[in-house]
C-alpha cells in the first residue's frame, strides 16, 4: 500500500497545480464563448466550452491519491 502522507511542500505544490489547471481550463472556456459568438458553427464552440467549465468544477475534485 502507497504512503498517503505527503509533505506541506507537496501539497502547496499541488494546490498551486490544480489552480493553474483550474484558471487554465477557465480561460480556455471563455475563449470558446467569446469565439462561439462569431462563428457560423457557435454549438461546437459552445460544447467546447461547456467541457473546460467542467473541466475546472472537476479540479476541485483531485486529490494526490487520484494520480
Amino acid at each position: 500500500m502507497a504512503d498517503t502522507s505527503f509533505t506541506a511542500e507537496f501539497q502547496q505544490g499541488w494546490s498551486a497545480a490544480l489552480t493553474a489547471a483550474k484558471q487554465w481550463h477557465e480561460a480556455q472556456a471563455k475563449k470558446a464563448l467569446m469565439l462561439s459568438k462569431r462563428s457560423r458553427f457557435p454549438k461546437n464552440l459552445e460544447r467546447e466550452a461547456e467541457v473546460h467549465e467542467q473541466s475546472a468544477v472537476m479540479m476541485l475534485t483531485l486529490s494526490p491519491d487520484d494520480v
